[in-house]
C-alpha cells in the first residue's frame, strides 16, 4: 500500500479522460474488475431509487388533484370578480363624471384588504409567492401551507378582482406548492419528500394556470428547484399532467391564448427577430430594475396603517381604469388581443406605459399577485410593435406582424425570469403555435443575452436576495436535513479536503459517491468534480445548507 494512502481510506482511480472513453463495442469490461460488493450497491441503489418513486407515485397524483382544483376554484371566483367590476365601471360610467369615485372606492377597498390580509396573518404570500417557494425549497425560509393557501385565495382576489394589474398564476405557482406541503403532512413524509411534494405542487399550479403541462415540468427543473434528479422529475411530471387534466374537464381542452396559427417565417426575417430579442433584452432589465425599486419605495411606507399602501394604489388603479380598462387586470384579454394584431401602433406606447406603471404599483404595494400575465401582456405589445413597424418598412418581408407578438412574450419572459426553456415551451403550449419555434428560439437566446450582458440578475432571484438582505427569510430547518448534491466542475469545493470546507457544527458529511466507489469521508478526503456527496444538516446548522450549495456549484 502507497504510504500517501489512509489505510482506512480505499485508494480510488482518476476520473477518466476523454481519450479514455472508448467505443463500447471496442472495449470490454471484464466482470471479474467489478467487486461483488460494488455491483451489490448498485443494484441496492437502483432499488431503492424505484421504491422512492413508486411510493411518490399516489401522491403525486393527490397533489396534482387537488393543486388542480385549487386553480379551477380561484379562476373561477377571479372571472366572477371581473364580470363584477364590469358591470360596476358600465353603471358608473352611467352616472356621469361623479361615477369615477365608484370604482376608486372598489378599488381601493379590494386592494385596501387584499394588502391587510397579507400583513397581519401571512407576509410571505406578498406578490407572487414564487421567490418565498424557491426560499423554501433550498431551505431558507419555513412554509405553513395552512397558512399560505386560504390568504393567497382571498388576497389575491380581492386585489386581483378589484382590477390591480397583477396575474393569477404566480398565486396559483404558491397555492399549489402550500398543496404540496399540506400533502408531504398529512402522509408524514421525510422532509425530503416533503421538499419534492412542494416543487411537483408548485410545478402543477403553473400548469393549471397555463394549460401547459410541460411548461410546469420545466419551471420547477430550470428555475424552482434546478434539481434534474429522476424523484423530482418524476413527481413533477405526473402532478403537472394530473392537474392539467383537472383543468381540461372542468374548464375545456382549449389552449389558453385562441390565436390563428401562423405560418412560418422566412429566413430573411431572422435580422428582424434578433432585433425584436435586443429589445425585449434591453426592456426586461428596464422591467427588473423597476419593480425592485417600487418595492423598495414602498418599503418605506410600512408603518402606515396595514393595507393603507393598497388602499391608496387601488384608488389609483381606479381613476386609471375609469378612462382606459384595458390597464386593468392580468391583462389576457389584451394578450390575445395583440396576438390577433387587432391593436394600433399609435395606441401600444400609451397602452405600455399604462399597463407598465399599473404592474408596478400593483406589485410594489404588496397585495398578493403575480407577474406572469403582466409581463406576457407587455411583451405581446412590445413584439407587434417592431412587427409593425418592420412591415411598415418592409412590407414585402414582414407579412404577419402579429406573429412578433407571440415571439416578443416568450422574449420578455425570458429576459426577465431567465429560464429560456420554460418561457419557449409555455409561449408553444399556450398558443398551440409550434411554426414559430425557431424565431422563439433566436430571439429569446439574443434577449437572455442581452440581458445577461447587463449584468441583470433574474427577477426571482433578485427578489429572494432582497428578503435575504432584509432579514426577512434566514435559513431555517423544522428538523434534521439529508441532502445530496454534486459537486460540478469548477465549483469552490473542488479540490479541497473534508477539514477545510469550513461547515459548522451540526454539519456532518456522510459519504461520498463516485462512479462505482461509495466510502465514508474523513476530516483528510479530498472531494473531486464529479463526487456525490451526502450531508446531514441539524436545525441548529442551517446556514450550512447554503454553504454546501453554494459551494458544489459552479
Amino acid at each position: 500500500m502507497d504510504d500517501n494512502v489512509s489505510p482506512n481510506i480505499p485508494s480510488r482511480d482518476p476520473l477518466p479522460q476523454p481519450d479514455d472513453l472508448l467505443d463500447p463495442l471496442e472495449t470490454q469490461v471484464d466482470p471479474e474488475s467489478l467487486s461483488g460488493q460494488a455491483i451489490r450497491r448498485e443494484i441496492s441503489d437502483f432499488q431503492r431509487t424505484h421504491e422512492q418513486r413508486r411510493r411518490q407515485l399516489p401522491r403525486a397524483i393527490l397533489v396534482g388533484v387537488m393543486a388542480g382544483l385549487a386553480a379551477v376554484l380561484f379562476r373561477g371566483a377571479l372571472l366572477v370578480g371581473d364580470r363584477f367590476r364590469e358591470r360596476l365601471y358600465v353603471y358608473a360610467h352611467a352616472q356621469g363624471l361623479w361615477g369615477i369615485l365608484l370604482p376608486m372606492a372598489y378599488a381601493a377597498l379590494g386592494a385596501g384588504l387584499a394588502v391587510m390580509l397579507v400583513q397581519r396573518f401571512a407576509p410571505e404570500t406578498s406578490g407572487s409567492g414564487i421567490p418565498q417557494i424557491k426560499g423554501a425549497l433550498h431551505h431558507l425560509r419555513l412554509m405553513d401551507g395552512r397558512r399560505i393557501l386560504p390568504v393567497k385565495f382571498a388576497g389575491g382576489l380581492f386585489g386581483i378582482g378589484a382590477g390591480l394589474a397583477l396575474g393569477r398564476e404566480g398565486p396559483t405557482v404558491q397555492m399549489g406548492g402550500a398543496v404540496g406541503q399540506i400533502v408531504g403532512q398529512w402522509l408524514k413524509t421525510t422532509p425530503r419528500e416533503r421538499q419534492t411534494l412542494i416543487a411537483a405542487g408548485a410545478g402543477a399550479g403553473l400548469a393549471a394556470a397555463f394549460n401547459a403541462p410541460l411548461a410546469g415540468v420545466m419551471f420547477v427543473l430550470e428555475e424552482l428547484q434546478r434539481d434534474f434528479s429522476p424523484n423530482v422529475l418524476t413527481a413533477s411530471f405526473i402532478s403537472c399532467v394530473t392537474a392539467d387534466v383537472v383543468c381540461r374537464m372542468m374548464l375545456g381542452q382549449l389552449p389558453v391564448f385562441h390565436v390563428s396559427s401562423s405560418a412560418i417565417p422566412s429566413l430573411i426575417e431572422l435580422p428582424i427577430f434578433i432585433v425584436l430579442g435586443v429589445v425585449a433584452g434591453v426592456f426586461g432589465v428596464l422591467y427588473n430594475r423597476c419593480l425592485l425599486g417600487s418595492l423598495n419605495l414602498f418599503a418605506k411606507a410600512r408603518k402606515w396603517v396595514p393595507g393603507a399602501t393598497g388602499a391608496l394604489v387601488g384608488a389609483s388603479i381606479g381613476m386609471v381604469g375609469w378612462f382606459y380598462p384595458e390597464a386593468l387586470g392580468g391583462g389576457h384579454l389584451l394578450a390575445e388581443r395583440t396576438m390577433e394584431g387587432r391593436l394600433l401602433l399609435e395606441a401600444i406606447p400609451l397602452l405600455f406605459v399604462l399597463r407598465f406603471a399599473a404592474n408596478m404599483f400593483s406589485y410594489g404595494c404588496g397585495a398578493p399577485g403575480g407577474i406572469f400575465a403582466p409581463l406576457l401582456a407587455l411583451g405581446a405589445q412590445l413584439g407587434l410593435g417592431v412587427g409593425e413597424l418592420a412591415q411598415r418598412g418592409f412590407p414585402n418581408i414582414v407579412l404577419q406582424p402579429e406573429a412578433y407578438a407571440i415571439v416578443g412574450m416568450a422574449s420578455y419572459f425570458i429576459a426577465i425570469v431567465r429560464a429560456p426553456l420554460t418561457g419557449i415551451v409555455l409561449i408553444l403550449e399556450m398558443t398551440g403555435n409550434y411554426n414559430l419555434l425557431f424565431p422563439l428560439i433566436v430571439a429569446g437566446v439574443c434577449a437572455y443575452g442581452v440581458a445577461d450582458l447587463l449584468r441583470d440578475e433574474p427577477i426571482y432571484e433578485a427578489l429572494l436576495e432582497r428578503d435575504l438582505l432584509r432579514g426577512r427569510a434566514r435559513p431555517q430547518l423544522d428538523e434534521t436535513l439529508l441532502l445530496d448534491l454534486t459537486l460540478y466542475p469548477g465549483c469552490p469545493f473542488e479540490g479541497k479536503t473534508v477539514r477545510e470546507l469550513g461547515l459548522p457544527p451540526g454539519c456532518i458529511l456522510v459519504s461520498i459517491h463516485h462512479g462505482m466507489e461509495n466510502r465514508v469521508p474523513t476530516a483528510d478526503t479530498t472531494l473531486h468534480a464529479g463526487d456525490r456527496i451526502t450531508a446531514v444538516v441539524a436545525p441548529k446548522a442551517a446556514h450550512a445548507v447554503g454553504l454546501l450549495k453554494e459551494g458544489t456549484s459552479r
